[in-house]
C-alpha cells in the first residue's frame, strides 16, 4: 500500500501509555496487516476488521457478540411467499464519510446498493473492468449464480430477485463481504482514473472514518460524529497497532500501550488473568483448524494417501502442545455448536502402522513428498501453525512421507493457495453467519474451488445434498441432508480436521462495553474506555 506515505510514526505513538490515556481513544494491538480495504475482495478477519467492522455497514448485521440479523442500513425487508424476491426498505439520512480525499453531495440511498451488487454480479461492470477483481465469498457461496437481478423500486426500496432459493439469503447479506459502497465516490475515482483506490482509501457508513494507513505499522480511525446509530460510536480515535508477535502483543497490553488485543498464546492467558489490570473473556470458538488435502496434485487425489496422511497424524499430541488446554478435538468439518452437526461421526484412530498399509496399498511402499503449508499469522482456529506444521512433518516421517514446510506472507498465503500451488496445508475457518452451508458450501463445495476450497475437493455426491440444503426452506430437512454431507466428507477425507479452539480476549479493565464475536470479528463500536 502507497497511501498515506506521509503518514508520522512519532516515536511516542505507541511507546507508553501517553496516547493509551488520551480521552476517548482506544488502541488496539492487532496481529496483521490488512491486504486492503474493500471487503469484497477479501475473506479473512484481519481484512474485515480494518474495513467492514469501522468504516463500513451491511443492509442488515449480526446484533454485536451474536448471530441474530438485525436491521442495518435498511430499517425493514420482506420476502415474497415463493421465497425469491427480498425487499428492502432503506434507512433514511444515513451519511457517507467525509474525508480528505472525498465530500459527499448527497446521502445514502438506493443507488449505493445497486453499485455496490451489479460491481460484483457483473463482470462486464464499468468500475470492474477498469480495476478488474474477484470477489470470493460471493462467488464461494453461489451469489453471482443465484441473483438474477437487483433493481431500485424507488430511491429508497431495493428488490434482489433470486432464480432458487437460498435458505440464509439474509444472514448472508449480513456478512462483511456485503458492506455497501459509495456509488458517488466510484464515480469520482473512476473519472480521476483512480479506480484501486477504492481498496487503498475506503469511504463507507460506519462508525469510524478511515484516516491513514501504514503497512506492518499502524491503522488511524476517528470516530464517526454523524453516525446514523446514534450512541454506538463512543471514541474519538481508534488506532490499529499492527503487532504481529503475540508476546510483543501481551507486554505492551500489560504495559497500557493498547487497551485490547487479539489471539494470545495459550500459555500466557493465565497470567493474562491473573493480573489484576487486565481482564480476559472466553468463550467456545466457532471454528475449526484443519490439514486440507489439494486432490488435485497427485498422489492426493488417491483415496488412500488422504487416510493414510490423515491416520498418521497423532492430534491428540498436537491438540496438548498447541492448543494447550484451550482447544478440543474436531471431528467433523463444523463445530458442535452449529445446527444439524452429525454427532454420530468418528475419527479413524491414530495408526502409524494402518498408514502404512494404505501407502503401500495405494502403490507408495516407500512414502513420497509433499509441500506443507504453514499460517504465518495466529488465527482463533490455530494459535501456532509453525509448531502444528512440525509436528505433522514428524508423524508423516513416520510413515515415510517427507513434508517441506513453506510460508508466506498471509495475503500472499491465501492467494496462492487459491491459486492450488500447494499440496497440503495448514489452514482453518470461523463461522460466518450460523448457516450451515457456511461451512459445507463455503469450504468444500465446487462452487467455491477458486475461493476457500482449499482441497479443491468438487465431489457430486456431496454437491448435490448441500446445493439441495441451500434451497430447503424446512431446518429439519436441511438437518438431515447437511448429516449426510458430513459422513461423506468423512468418508472421502479432502481434510484432517484438528481442532476447535477456546477464544480468549485479553483487553484492559478501562474498557468498557467490547463483545466477543462468534465470527471472530473485532468491533469497537459501542465500546468505551474509562
Amino acid at each position: 500500500m502507497k497511501i498515506a506515505k506521509h503518514l508520522l510514526l512519532t516515536a511516542g505513538l505507541l511507546a507508553g501509555a501517553s496516547m493509551a490515556q488520551a480521552a476517548g481513544t482506544l488502541i488496539y494491538c492487532s496481529e496483521g496487516s490488512p491486504a486492503g480495504f474493500d471487503p469484497g475482495q477479501y475473506t479473512t478477519g484481519t481484512d474485515f476488521d480494518a474495513s467492514a467492522e469501522t468504516v463500513f455497514n451491511r443492509l442488515v448485521q449480526f446484533e454485536r457478540g451474536g448471530t441474530k440479523v438485525i436491521p442495518g442500513l435498511a430499517e425493514k425487508w420482506e420476502v415474497s411467499p415463493d421465497g425469491l424476491n427480498y425487499t428492502f426498505h432503506l434507512r433514511k439520512g444515513v451519511k457517507f464519510h467525509t474525508t480528505d480525499y472525498f465530500k459527499p453531495s448527497r446521502e445514502f440511498n438506493a443507488d449505493d446498493v445497486l453499485f455496490t451488487f451489479q460491481r460484483m454480479l457483473d463482470k462486464n461492470h464499468p468500475f470492474r473492468k477498469a480495476y478488474p477483481t474477484e470477489f470470493p465469498y460471493f462467488t464461494d457461496m453461489g451469489m453471482d449464480a443465484n441473483i438474477a437481478h437487483v433493481e431500485k423500486i424507488d430511491p429508497y426500496t431495493v428488490k434482489f430477485t433470486l432464480k432458487k432459493i437460498d435458505a440464509a439469503f439474509v444472514q448472508d447479506l449480513a456478512m462483511s463481504f456485503a458492506s455497501i459502497q459509495s456509488a458517488e465516490y466510484a464515480d469520482k475515482l473512476l473519472k480521476e482514473g483512480k479506480p484501486q483506490l477504492i481498496n487503498q482509501q475506503p469511504v463507507g457508513t460506519g462508525p469510524f472514518i478511515f484516516k491513514r494507513y501504514q503497512k506492518d505499522a499502524q491503522i488511524r480511525f476517528v470516530g464517526n460524529k454523524e453516525y446514523w446509530n446514534k450512541g454506538e460510536v463512543k471514541l474519538d480515535n481508534l488506532v490499529f497497532a499492527i503487532t504481529t508477535d503475540p508476546s510483543v502483543r501481551f507486554q505492551k497490553l500489560k504495559a497500557g500501550e493498547c487497551q485490547v488485543t487479539t489471539f494470545p498464546r495459550p500459555a500466557d492467558v493465565p497470567a493474562m488473568k491473573a493480573d489484576p489490570k487486565l481482564k480476559v473473556m472466553s468463550q467456545s470458538g466457532f471454528n475449526l483448524g484443519y490439514v486440507a488435502y489439494n486432490v488435485k496434485h497427485k498422489p492426493l487425489e488417491k483415496l488412500e494417501v488422504r487416510q493414510a496422511l490423515d491416520m498418521a497424524i497423532n492430534k491428540k499430541a498436537i491438540i496438548d502442545a498447541v492448543y494447550q488446554g484451550a482447544g478440543q478435538s474436531a471431528t467433523n468439518p463444523m463445530p458442535p455448536t452449529q445446527w444439524s452437526y452429525n454427532k454420530s461421526l468418528k475419527d479413524a484412530p491414530y495408526s502409524p502402522e494402518k498408514a502404512k498399509e494404505l501407502l503401500k496399498k495405494a502403490g507408495f511402499p516407500n512414502g513420497f513428498e509433499l509441500s506443507l503449508w504453514a499460517m504465518p499469522v495466529q488465527r482463533p482456529y490455530n494459535p501456532n501453525a509453525k509448531v502444528m506444521a512440525e509436528m505433522i512433518q514428524s508423524d508423516w516421517a513416520k510413515i515415510g512421507v517427507k513434508a517441506k514446510i513453506q510460508s508466506y506472507e498471509w495475503g500472499e498465503y491465501l492467494k496462492r493457495a487459491k491459486a492450488g500451488e500447494h499440496d497440503s496445508m495448514l489452514i482453518g475457518w470461523t463461522g460466518d453467519n450460523g448457516d450451515p452451508d457456511n461451512w459445507l458450501g463455503v469450504l468444500f463445495g465446487c462452487e467455491a474451488m477458486n475461493g476457500n476450497n482449499f482441497s479443491k475437493w468438487c465431489y457430486k455426491p456431496f454437491e448435490d445434498l448441500i446445493q439441495k440444503g441451500k434451497t430447503t426452506a424446512n431446518v429439519g430437512e436441511r438437518t438431515k441432508l447437511y448429516m449426510k454431507a458430513q459422513e461423506i466428507v468423512k468418508q472421502q477425507v479432502p481434510l484432517t480436521t484438528i481442532a476447535h479452539s477456546t477464544v480468549n480476549q485479553p483487553m484492559r479493565k478501562e474498557v468498557e462495553g467490547f463483545k466477543v464475536s462468534p465470527f471472530g470479528l473485532n468491533s469497537f463500536y459501542g465500546v468505551s474506555v474509562k
